[in-house]
């Protein structure tokens, strides 16, 4: 049986798969930080993506786990969602915000979950070119 952030993570990847988020990456940090076992990170095309994103993710959480979310914050700009989920923090960006702060990067010590080929089709085009 899975442990229950884990089940929260995955309920939070269903939910950015659903409106298309890519660059989906699961970063396990609890041997690094107390505030959260796992932040999950994406991206998006544009704005009103990331606000999409960020509301199915919040009612699909609500829907099949019972899940609420603690808080919200960026919802309005749609950058940058930050969203905390307790055992789970979201961090939804538009493309270029997420280059420039580069999480991944920031928190490189922690464990990378494999979550599969999660790209556009039009992405991988172009890296197949």
């Amino acid at each position: 049986m899975k442990d229950p952030a884990r089940r929260k993570a995955d309920l939070i990847v269903e939910a950015a798969r659903m409106h298309k988020a890519f660059d989906l990456v699961l970063l396990k940090v609890d041997h690094l930080t107390s505030i959260a076992d796992y932040f999950f990170i994406c991206s998006c095309r544009s704005s009103r993506q990331v606000q999409a994103v960020s509301e199915q993710i919040k009612e699909l959480l609500k829907k099949k786990g019972g899940y609420n979310v603690f808080g919200v914050e960026g919802q309005t700009q749609g950058h940058w969602v930050l969203m905390d989920f307790g055992e789970v923090v979201v961090h939804i960006f538009h493309e270029p915000v997420r280059d420039f702060y580069n999480l991944e990067g920031l928190w490189g010590e922690a464990h990378f979950i494999d979550l599969g080929r999660d790209e556009p089709e039009d992405r991988m085009s172009e890296t197949l070119q």
